[in-house]
């Protein structure tokens, strides 16, 4: 069996490398190829293209790239001709991955999507294409699984793939007890793990947690980086306002757990605060234009997971093209002033630990992927 995966970002790296050591254990003999990160090269895929490397947001970043990724797309469907993988998986990364698929439908090749993306949500037109491209999509969310049936695409519910990575977590006890035997009450900022995430909502944290710290002077604030390029811009910002934040990478799953409340960038993090039952705030700021087009675009309430799932804004969100820091830091002090609040908040996201919050989802998805690239002569036949 030979199962080509693509990632084109960070979080698509982690599932991907969870989901190859799900097929090794199905069948220890599968060869593994395609595009990804680390991650997916540590499990055992031969990449192509280190991918995850240039994931990217919004137009201009795209534009500034789309002569790399004609260039993959072209060495994909030489690969595909001369390989023959048996199944194509796309994780997420939508823009890179429909013309991944329309290659791969050229040469008669299954393709299955893992961790779809949130069409649903914004871009609903986009379900036609979903229908045409995809021999199946494996759902990670119960209301987007109904939401595609209903629409005519072959849908597999199969819970979210993060879930997966959060069971198998260690957390890193000498850490927790170090940072436990400090004084202070503990925020959690999480700025994200794109680049341009970090650029761009950092600064705006940082003014939060220094009207934070102002009310409540008791209060030191750790930063969860995703990598050390990040760590050194969040520190170079922290240190034009003199603002005494501890930073620090790799340890995301500590500092959520060791947190009276988090402020976190939108993304799929929110699960992970959700699993640790951890109050939160989430922010995200756009350019002006970007936020008139989103407007137009997203047909749901919310964009926090975790909100979508739980029918109510729980994580409070501040979704914007102003500095939100003000209303940000105002709202985490409401937080931390009323015990109650917090404790309404925990019960609320363990109730939804216990429909949501539950691993098999890579076991499951390996299963179909397997089923798929073992019937003969299956294609596309949307």
């Amino acid at each position: 069996m030979h199962v080509f995966i693509s990632a084109g970002e960070p979080s698509g790296d982690l599932h991907g490398a969870n989901l190859i050591r799900e097929l090794k254990k199905i069948d220890p003999a599968v060869r593994l190829s395609g595009f990804g990160g680390d991650r997916m090269e540590a499990a055992g895929c031969q990449l192509l293209y280190p991918l995850c490397n240039h994931s990217v947001m919004w137009i201009l970043s795209v534009v500034q790239q789309i002569f790399t990724f004609i260039r993959l797309l072209n060495e994909a469907q030489e690969f595909f001709r001369a390989q023959r993988p048996d199944v194509i998986v796309v994780i997420d990364y939508p823009g890179f991955h429909w013309k991944l698929a329309q290659r791969a439908k050229k040469e008669g090749i299954p393709v299955v999507y893992f961790v779809p993306p949130q069409i649903w949500a914004w871009g609903q037109w986009r379900v036609k294409k979903m229908k045409r491209l995809m021999t199946q999509v494996l759902s990670a969310l119960p209301f987007e699984h109904d939401w595609l049936n209903k629409r005519g695409v072959h849908s597999t519910y199969i819970g979210h793939p993060y879930f997966d990575e959060l069971a198998s977590q260690k957390l890193d006890e000498e850490f927790l007890i170090a940072e436990k035997s400090r004084s202070g009450r503990i925020v959690g900022i999480l700025p994200g793990s794109r680049n341009q995430e970090v650029a761009r909502n950092v600064p705006e944290m940082l003014r939060a947690a220094r009207l934070i710290q102002q009310a409540l002077p008791n209060t030191r604030f750790l930063v969860a980086a995703f990598n050390g390029l990040q760590a050194d811009l969040v520190r170079n910002v922290a240190s034009r306002w003199k603002m005494p934040v501890d930073v620090h990478v790799g340890c995301t799953p500590e500092i959520i757990s060791l947190s009276e409340c988090c402020i976190a960038v939108s993304g799929s993090v929110s699960l992970e605060i959700m699993y640790r039952q951890t109050p939160a705030m989430i922010v995200y700021r756009l350019p002006r234009i970007t936020l008139k087009i989103a407007r137009r675009l997203v047909k749901v309430k919310w964009i926090t997971l975790v909100n979508l799932l739980a029918k109510e804004a729980v994580f409070p969100e501040f979704i914007t093209d102003r500095d939100p820091s003000k209303a940000l830091g105002a709202r985490v002090i409401q937080m931390l002033n009323d015990p109650a609040e917090q404790a309404t908040v925990r019960q609320k996201l363990a109730e939804l630990c216990d429909r949501f919050a539950r691993p098999g989802a890579c076991e499951s998805a390996a299963r179909c992927i397997e089923r798929i690239a073992r019937t003969p002569h299956m294609h596309n036949s949307n």
